[in-house]
This record gives C-alpha cells, sequence and structure tokens, in this order.
C-alpha cells in the first residue's frame, strides 16, 4: 500500500467504493485523513463499511469542511451529464481529483525522483504495461505494475528511488490528475472509444495527450491524426519524445516496423520473429513503445530484445487458450471495440467469430474490408441486432445469444471446414450486457474451450 499523507489530518470524501476506491480508502486512512465513503451500490456500501470505513450518504453531507472528492475512475465526471456528488463537490469549490492524482502528490512528497512510467492509448495499452514491466524485471529492478490493469495504484508499494512503478492509464484516470508527470509517458494511438463519457474525440484526444505532455521524456505513436499531432506539438516544444510507427517512418529517431523486425535509422532494433506472444502490427507498436520506454530508462538494449522475446503475452488479447485438432482457440475478450478487434482480424485466417455484448459507438461498420477473413460469424449479446443488420448479405452469422452455444457451435463448424481454422472470440464490444467485465468474459470462454478439449481427448 502507498499511504497518502498529503490529507493527513483533514476530511476527505470518497464516492465509488469498488476495487480502486476501497484501495483508495485504505490508503488514505493509513496517512491520517478522514474519509467519508459513498456509494450509490449497496453492495459497495457493505464492502466498506465491513472494512471499517465510515459511511456518510454524500447528498445530505455537510460539505464545508471536506477538503477534496476522490472520486472512483468510472463515475461521470463531465459527460453525459456531471454525476450528483461532482455537482455537490463542485458547489462547495472542493477540487475533485482520483487515486492517480494521489499517487502523483505522494511521490512529489516523498521521492520526487523515483522512476515511473505511465502508458495510455485507445488500444494495446494493457499489453504495452505488461511488456515494460516484463522487461525491467527481466533486467533486475523492483516494479510495480498496476492502475488500470490489475492492481489499484495505491495498492502498490510506495514509489521510492530503487522502485519503479509501471501504470496504465486510462482517460477517465488522466482527468482526474493534474498533477500527472511521469520519468516516461507512453501514448500509443487515439481512436473513438469512450465518446459518451468525454463528449468528442477532440476532448478525449486532449485528456490522453495530458499524459505525455506532463512527462519528463516520453514515446508516442504516430499512425494516426491526433497522435501525430500531439507528436509535433512536442517536438517543437523540444520536448524529449520517441517516435513509434508500425510501418516504415523517416521521423528522426523513429522506432518503426517492417517485415517482421522493429527499425531505427536503418538499423534493426529488434527481430520479432521469436516473440509468439506479439503476432501482428499492433503488437509491433507494443513492442516498439516497450523498447523506446525501457531505453529512455537505460535498460541494455540486448536485455531488451531477450526479454521481448520472453514475454508469454497478456491475459484476455489474442491468447491462445486451446487447440481440438486443426482448430486454434483464441481469447480476445478485451478487444472491447472495433479498432482492438481488427488487430485480431489482421491476424488469422479462416475464423469463425464470436461477436458480441454491449456494443460501442459505431458498431463494426469499420470491420467490412476484413470480413473476408471470416468464414461464419457468432453473434452474442445485446448487440446481435446491429450486428446482424451489418453482417446481412456479406458474411454467413448465426444468433447464438450466449458464449457456451456460440463457443460449442463455432468449434464443430470450424472443425467441419478442412486445414488450419480459428475459433475467435474478439466481441468488439463492452462485455457488461452478460459479464461484469472483459476478464470475466474470457475466462468464461477459457472454461469453455477447456471443457471441449477434455471431451474431444476422452473421445481420443
Amino acid at each position: 500500500m502507498t499511504p497518502i499523507t498529503s490529507f493527513r489530518g483533514k476530511t476527505v470524501a470518497l464516492f465509488g467504493l469498488g476495487g480502486s476506491g476501497l484501495a483508495t480508502a485504505h490508503a488514505l486512512k493509513a496517512g491520517g485523513a478522514q474519509v467519508l465513503c459513498w456509494d450509490d451500490g449497496e453492495a459497495g456500501r457493505k464492502k466498506a463499511a465491513t472494512a471499517g470505513f465510515a459511511l456518510v450518504d454524500l447528498a445530505l453531507a455537510d460539505w464545508s469542511e471536506v477538503s477534496a472528492l476522490i472520486l472512483a475512475p468510472g463515475v461521470p465526471l463531465t459527460h453525459p451529464t456531471p454525476h450528483w456528488s461532482v455537482l455537490k463537490a463542485q458547489a462547495a469549490g472542493v477540487e475533485i481529483i482520483g487515486d492517480v492524482e494521489l499517487f502523483c502528490r505522494e511521490r512529489k512528497l516523498i521521492a520526487p525522483d523515483a522512476p515511473f512510467v505511465a502508458i495510455t492509448g485507445t488500444n494495446g495499452k494493457s499489453t504495452t504495461t505488461a511488456l515494460i514491466a516484463h522487461i525491467l524485471r527481466a533486467a533486475g529492478h523492483d516494479v510495480q505494475l498496476g492502475g488500470n490493469i490489475g492492481t489499484p495504484i495505491l495498492a502498490l508499494e510506495p514509489p521510492s528511488p530503487q522502485r519503479i512503478h509501471v501504470i496504465e492509464c486510462s482517460s477517465f484516470q488522466i482527468d482526474l490528475c493534474p498533477s500527472l508527470n511521469p520519468s516516461v509517458g507512453v501514448l500509443l494511438n487515439v481512436t473513438a472509444d469512450h465518446l459518451d463519457r468525454h463528449g468528442t474525440i477532440e476532448h478525449y484526444a486532449s485528456i490522453k495527450e495530458r499524459l505525455v505532455r506532463g512527462s519528463q521524456c516520453s514515446v508516442v505513436g504516430v499512425d494516426d491524426d491526433f497522435t501525430r499531432a500531439i507528436y509535433q506539438g512536442l517536438v517543437s516544444s523540444a520536448a524529449r519524445v520517441t517516435p513509434i510507427s508500425t510501418v516504415p517512418n523517416a521521423l528522426s529517431g523513429c522506432i518503426f516496423y517492417d517485415c517482421g523486425k522493429l527499425m531505427r535509422q536503418g538499423e534493426i532494433v529488434v527481430d520479432l520473429g521469436g516473440a509468439k506472444a506479439l503476432r501482428g502490427a499492433h503488437n509491433a507498436q507494443n513492442a516498439a513503445a516497450a523498447f523506446a520506454a525501457c531505453d529512455w530508462l537505460s535498460v541494455p538494449a540486448h536485455q531488451i530484445r531477450a526479454a521481448i522475446a520472453s514475454f508469454p503475452g497478456l491475459a484476455h488479447r489474442m491468447e491462445e487458450v486451446g487447440r481440438i485438432g486443426s482448430v486454434l482457440f483464441i481469447n480476445d475478450s478485451k478487444a472491447t471495440n472495433a479498432d482492438a478487434a481488427e488487430k485480431a482480424l489482421l491476424s488469422f485466417d479462416k475464423i469463425h467469430w464470436i461477436i458480441g455484448g454491449k456494443s460501442k459507438e459505431g458498431g463494426i461498420e469499420t470491420l467490412r474490408p476484413l470480413f473476408p477473413k471470416v468464414t461464419k460469424a457468432y453473434l452474442i449479446g445485446a448487440a446481435s441486432d446491429d450486428f446482424a443488420r451489418t453482417l446481412e448479405g456479406a458474411l454467413p452469422y448465426e444468433r447464438c445469444e450466449t458464449l457456451d452455444v456460440a463457443t460449442a457451435r463455432a468449434a464443430r463448424e470450424a472443425a467441419s471446414v478442412g486445414g488450419e481454422a480459428v475459433v475467435l472470440l474478439s466481441p468488439a464490444c463492452a462485455s457488461y450486457d452478460q459479464f461484469a467485465n472483459f476478464e470475466m468474459r474470457g475466462e468464461a470462454f477459457r472454461d469453455i474451450v477447456a471443457g471441449l478439449v477434455a471431451r474431444a481427448q476422452t473421445r481420443g
């Protein structure tokens, strides 16, 4: 845990009592703050009460003594409308911040030079975060990995000069962190996502930009209009920045992908041929970002290369979870939008595609050029009607409603086509019409596949 001493002796309101919220409450209490906890859901309130925290209905509370509102990242700050707790804080003139901001303030107080790597982007940030942590650990460093991936940031050990924090940051977290100032900031890409929470893609991009604007040095993708403009702005301000690209690029110092290798100024930086967990150009971007970030941290190039080759991959992202004969099963549950699903579709052929859930803006229309790679689609969840309209006349599809039905039918039909085939769960949707999160969806798929594999082995 990282005790938060910056609010010692003060009263702090905390709204949102999920995993990161409870970790924040513990960190504030350990640092000497009085924490007033609340959540709209009874389950969250019960967990906080069981942990010994004071429950105070913030809708009825006296805000005159409150120093700050700590808002869980999933709670609307601005769009579609501010949450009622935000309005209460604003009316009382109380600052509204999040857990990453608390970490940044504590780092400034106790170890301002502690290494801190922050990673963001619409897609690829979890793989890049995990890969950077893997490289640094392989190089012998004490690494704390968390944030928007895995462990909440304040549940990690405190910052120190001998410890490197590698933190995935969502746009929601950045929006609540005005002091974000990592040693190395990574911005991979910007495509339309979470517009219900940010209003416009321009606003969304400006939030992402804050992470690298505040960095001592940065790594920025240059393959979309938004990140390319952000990179150019950093260069014009004389910031220390490394550009990365998935295609050959002549920008000075750019690390780019070409024919299975990462290149820079005509030299091979990393041969990705042996990195089986990093298939596809999108993973080449992740590897380029990880190499550049660790290079800024002075990790020797040969150690970076060896660690990239040994990286086991990220759960729920292009994860091989089983094989029955010539049929490969891929868990890409983390593909919660069309742009993420595109990466998986580009990586395979003869795809039996399990798709659906709670759809994002734009649906799957942008994936139409890749439909020829799909043998058949199996629709699940709330997006089935919308996706069926898009797929009608373009490729065969079947409404399966649930993941277990879709997986069984896809497995049976993939086995009948002859030759190598792939059953791919890459939903292009959020999970929470049928699952609490994409992890639970991916675990369910893994379990279903394990059952199919076991039955196939029994049949001999």
